[in-house]
Order: structure tokens, then C-alpha cells, then sequence
């Protein structure tokens, strides 16, 4: 969304920011007095989610999390909501850990992403979690839950709540729904074990340390941990009528001119780290987050390419898996594989956390 038509939208909000802050508020307090019901498992449960609204870096962590789990010995399970997806089952199960069951339309990107890129790994989407979580556990024996988006999602108890924060956009302009970024109060942090900080890059080093030293003062009871992001590989898709095939290359195979889109949560984070790497692209464009890319969207973007002479489209991982064979486009599509990289002091936590059951 251009950030002009943003800001009109949150000043016109803001007069309903105080009621929505006070049905939040009001909603926690409910949960925290078992006035609301919360379910607990039989197995631990890791939280990722956010205070704000928009793309803070939670699925590579919960890819990484999930993949250091199951480096410990341990059979964990992702389950999520499938934001965006068609899926409607009370348990919607997108990967059994030996093969995927569910495209992107059904089950969402995110979960289709999580799925492809920990394969081992059950994911599992409902829009009431306790039932996925159940499932998942009953069915495929699985001993620790990773809660995709799970901050808000009250109704299931957690061992450990991780809120993320990214760096450049932090808490926006501070101010609750509709009026602002925020999904709840800033006061309900309270209830989080930990934060981390995203997006982080050689050019905001000095936010970085602003950010975490205001964490600290506000929370001095919890810990502030920073992730750093690397591209570690690439990927070229080449669409045709018979499906898509992929390839991984190396950075130097990439040719010069390329057209750069996607549809995520800060899209600017994503063209900041294809400049750190010093790939220039000669056009880019902006979707929705979630976008549901239709053939006419690429025909569009293959039209604004061939002005610009591209010979290729780069975007990311999140937007590829949204295509198939009606997708199909002259010029193939590059990706990076984002991974990331944690402190052990992280990783301590969520141990300790875990074998507490």
C-alpha cells in the first residue's frame, strides 16, 4: 500500500485506535483471568508473532527454529492459520512431513513456503489453532508445536512467546488499529518472553541499538535478540506450460538486467537486501501483501520488463510459490533462499523452554 494512502487511513482511524485498544486490553484480561478459555497441550509450545501489522521476518525463523528442533532430536510440528488461503477444515493438513498435500491457493503462502522448505517437517493451518495443534500431536506423534503468527492467538497456552520487531519500521507510529500499526498495545508485551530484531543491515546499525535500548528500558526483564540475514543461494524458475522447473545457481549466474517484484510485508526490505548484494535491477513493483498473483498480473509485468529490457524477473521466495504453469512468462524468475542466523543464547532458550515438559 503506498505509504501516503496508509497514513490518510490511520489518521482517519485514529479517533476508533482508543476503543479497539480498549476491546485488546479487555480481551487479554479476560484470557489472563481464565474468564476466557485457554487450552494446554501435552507438549511444548514455541510462539512467533508481532505487535505490528505487516512483515517482520517471522517465517525464516520459524523455518530456523524448526530445523535446529529437529537437529536436537526433536519432531516438531508448524502450525499456522493460512492467512490468505481457501482452506476452510477445521484442521487443514499442508504437509505430512513426507509430502506436500495442499497448494498455495489452499493453505496460503506461508505455510506452502514453510512446507517446501523444511519437507521433513509436519505444517498443519486452522483457524481455531487447538485443532491442527491436537491433530498433529495425536496423528503424526509430533513433540513440540512452532505457533506461526501465534502473539495475538490467546485461546493456547505457550512455554515460550518470541515478539519480533522490524528494525526500520519498529512500531510504526505507535498507535493501535485502525489508527495505527499496531495490532494491540504496546502494554501487552508484557505478556512476551523475549523480542527479536529484524531487517537488520550495515546502513541501520545505530537504529539497531536505539531499538533494543528502548526494549531494554521499557522491558528490563526480558531479552533483546538481533537476527541477521543472508541469501545463501539462488534459484532460477523457469515457467512453461508443462509446469515449472527449478535450478540453483550461483550469485555470478545471474544475468544484469533484471525486473524485481513481490508481494510481502515490507517490500522494501526485500529490494535493501538485493542492493547489499549488489545486484541493480532496472524496474521493480510493489503488491499487496498475500498477493494472489493471476496470469494477467504477469503479462503486466512481463510488458514493463520488456521496456526495460529484463532478462529476468527477481523476487522472492514467498511470491514463487504462488505460480504455476498459467503463469508462464518468456523470462524465467530468480530467488534467493533467505536463511538466517541466531545467537546460542536464543537457542539455550528455546531448549530450556522445551525440555521443561
Amino acid at each position: 500500500m503506498n505509504q501516503r494512502i496508509k497514513s490518510t487511513l490511520f489518521l482517519l482511524g485514529r479517533p476508533i485506535s482508543p476503543l479497539y485498544s480498549l476491546v485488546m486490553r479487555s480481551r487479554a484480561y479476560f484470557y489472563s483471568k481464565n474468564l476466557f478459555t485457554t487450552h494446554e497441550l501435552d507438549v511444548p509450545v514455541i510462539s512467533i508473532g508481532n505487535l505490528t501489522m505487516g512483515g517482520t521476518g517471522k517465517t525464516p525463523l520459524v523455518i530456523h527454529l524448526a530445523e535446529f528442533l529437529a537437529q536436537m532430536g526433536f519432531k516438531p510440528a508448524i502450525v499456522s492459520r493460512g492467512y490468505h488461503g481457501s482452506a476452510k477444515k477445521r484442521v487443514n493438513i499442508v504437509s505430512d512431513g513426507k509430502k506436500l498435500l495442499m497448494d498455495a491457493r489452499s493453505a496460503g503462502d506461508e505455510p506452502i513456503l514453510i512446507a517446501t522448505r523444511v519437507p521433513s517437517i509436519v505444517v498443519a493451518t486452522g483457524k481455531k489453532r487447538i485443532f491442527p495443534c491436537l491433530e498433529v500431536v495425536e496423528k503424526f506423534h509430533c513433540d513440540v508445536i512452532i505457533l506461526d503468527d501465534g502473539f495475538q492467538h490467546l485461546s493456547l497456552s505457550r512455554n515460550l512467546d518470541l515478539v519480533l520487531f522490524g528494525v526500520d519500521h519498529f512500531a510504526g507510529n505507535s498507535r493501535v488499529f485502525p489508527g495505527g500499526d499496531l495490532r494491540e498495545p504496546v502494554s501487552a508485551l508484557h505478556r512476551c518472553d523475549a523480542f527479536l530484531l529484524t531487517g537488520i543491515t550495515p546502513t541501520n546499525k545505530d537504529r539497531t541499538q536505539k531499538c533494543t535500548e528502548l526494549l531494554q528500558d521499557r522491558f528490563p526483564d526480558k531479552e533483546v535478540f538481533t537476527i541477521s540475514a543472508t541469501y545463501s543461494n539462488w534459484v532460477k524458475h523457469t515457467i512453461s506450460s508443462d509446469g515449472i522447473s527449478r535450478e540453483f545457481i550461483g550469485i555470478s549466474e545471474l544475468p544484469d538486467n533484471l525486473f524485481g517484484f513481490c508481494g510481502i510485508g515490507q517490500p522494501n526490505r526485500f529490494f535493501d537486501m538485493i542492493k547489499q548484494q549488489s545486484i541493480s535491477i532496472v524496474g521493480r513493483r510493489s503488491f499487496a501483501d498475500h498477493h494472489a498473483y493471476s496470469p494477467g498480473d504477469i503479462s503486466v509485468l512481463y510488458s514493463l520488463a520488456e521496456k526495460v529490457d529484463a532478462r529476468g524477473f527477481l523476487t522472492t521466495e514467498k511470491d514463487v510459490i504462488k505460480l504455476d504453469a498459467k503463469h508462464r512468462s518468456p523470462l524465467p524468475f530468480y530467488t534467493p533462499v533467505l536463511d538466517i542466523e541466531t545467537d546460542d543464547k536464543l537457542k539455550r532458550m528455546v531448549l530450556d523452554r522445551v525440555k521443561k515438559i
